[in-house]
């Protein structure tokens, strides 16, 4: 790979394989919090086997980090109809990075539904204001024993499940084909 400048500071490079027979590789990292079950952990090792990505719980990532990698997903469990604060609190240390493609996923104990339960809105507000591009959402259900629920051994059992991790794998591949035409743009 050759770095061509684009003009402008450093961060304005584009890499160029020079051999025309290989495919280029999206570099993806997904930052992520699992708190209780571990559902947000297995919804993102689904995605991450797909995207071959590097996964990193929030406790763990460094905000400078993420300038190095194409896609980014960031990712929780939903609290108070929101995801973790800690992730919350990540992106607000994170610099502004201009046109960096971005996706969420959570999982809830809720059904998320748009104008009632929109669970992605703060952080996508969140990134947004530090110049990400977000390109998709996925959540589906995990298991919730948060008071009340606990008395009856929480809601959705078993959940996220063999079909939850599959609509997770195939979000993953539609990132990925989607990666190949929008997120490595050949120089003509």
């Amino acid at each position: 790979m050759m770095p061509v400048p684009l003009g402008g500071g450093t961060n304005n490079t584009r890499h160029i394989d020079l051999n025309p027979n290989k495919t280029a590789q999206m570099k993806v990292l997904m930052v992520y919090v699992s708190v209780h079950h571990g559902n947000t952990e297995k919804v993102a090792k689904a995605m991450a086997n797909v995207l071959d990505a590097d996964l990193i719980q929030v406790r763990e990532a460094d905000a400078t980090m993420l300038e190095q990698y194409d896609l980014i997903g960031f990712g929780s469990g939903i609290y108070f109809g929101k995801h973790h604060e800690s992730l919350l609190d990540f992106v607000d240390k994170v610099p502004l990075l201009r046109n960096k493609k971005t996706f969420t996923f959570s999982t809830s104990g809720l059904r998320k539904i748009p104008l009632v339960h929109d669970f992605d809105r703060p952080l996508r507000k969140k990134l947004q204001r530090k110049g990400f591009g977000i390109i998709a959402e996925f959540s589906c259900r995990g298991l919730d024993t948060y008071r009340a629920t606990s008395l009856v051994g929480g809601i959705n059992r078993g959940r996220p499940n063999a079909g939850d991790l599959k609509q997770a794998e195939d979000f993953a591949r539609s990132l990925k084909n989607a990666g190949h035409s929008c997120l490595n743009p050949t120089l003509v």
